[in-house]
């Protein structure tokens, strides 16, 4: 049996179960309680990036410090800040493990609902709803169907204005944080990370991205993503106090 069908039986027995409650959107709530396992899952390793966030942070004044000893030496400050780095035990790049960890699951998700058969059979799963949209149905679908307030477009606007609304949220954080962090750029200089400085400068646009990840894949990788994506707004904001 495909890792495909297995995960297809796992998705139809979490919908059985919530069936009682949930009804002809069972299999949506399925798919949106297999998230937030997954995001649970991975909370451990949230926290740990959470914790080298604050260590990064408080390295800062180091940092300072070897960019005034190595004034002009770019190459010596360069290693400097990493063996300081490696000493301490913090990596640069620990906060994009449980986004990379996430993707496995994505693309099952993705795949599943993206395929007309599953282990050789018909894939069910495509006819399931979430109210009158189709979990295998993309927005262009939805147009196509009954337009932007047609019965499924109406569920794809809802689905926008949960992620609209995140990415605002994100976006005053991320705008927040930079303020309260004026050496953040200079850190990115004296740490010398290819592309740090452009990153820092475009955060807080991104989660506005997600908009477009929304209206292009089907319906049921789109809960996966505004599932997450919500987990993550009210994740970040209790760990990052």
């Amino acid at each position: 049996m495909s890792v495909f069908a297995v995960f297809a039986r796992l998705v139809e027995q979490l919908a059985d179960l919530l069936t009682p409650l949930f009804h002809g959107s069972a299999t949506a709530a399925a798919i949106v309680l297999f998230t937030a396992l997954v995001r649970l899952l991975l909370h451990p390793l949230s926290r740990a990036a959470a914790r080298g966030q604050q260590a990064r942070t408080a390295l800062r004044p180091r940092i300072a410090a070897l960019r005034a000893r190595y004034t002009g030496e770019p190459e010596r400050l360069r290693r400097a800040v990493l063996e300081l780095h490696a000493e301490e035990r913090v990596s640069p790049l620990s906060g994009i493990l449980p986004g990379l960890l996430q993707l496995p699951a994505f693309f099952l998700l993705y795949h599943l609902f993206s395929s007309s058969t599953v282990g050789g059979t018909g894939n069910a799963l495509l006819g399931h709803r979430l109210l009158a949209a189709p979990l295998g149905g993309r927005w262009a679908d939805a147009l196509a169907g009954g337009g932007v307030f047609g019965p499924a477009g109406l569920v794809h606007l809802g689905l926008f204005a949960v992620v609209a609304a995140v990415a605002a949220f994100n976006y005053r954080r991320a705008k927040a944080q930079m303020a309260q962090s004026p050496i953040s750029a200079e850190a990115a200089e004296a740490e010398r990370l290819p592309g740090l400085g452009t990153v820092n400068r475009v955060m807080p646009f991104l989660s506005f991205l997600t908009l477009v990840s929304v209206a292009v894949v089907p319906l049921a990788a789109a809960l996966y993503i505004v599932t997450s994506t919500t987990w993550s707004a009210v994740e970040r904001a209790a760990l990052y106090r």
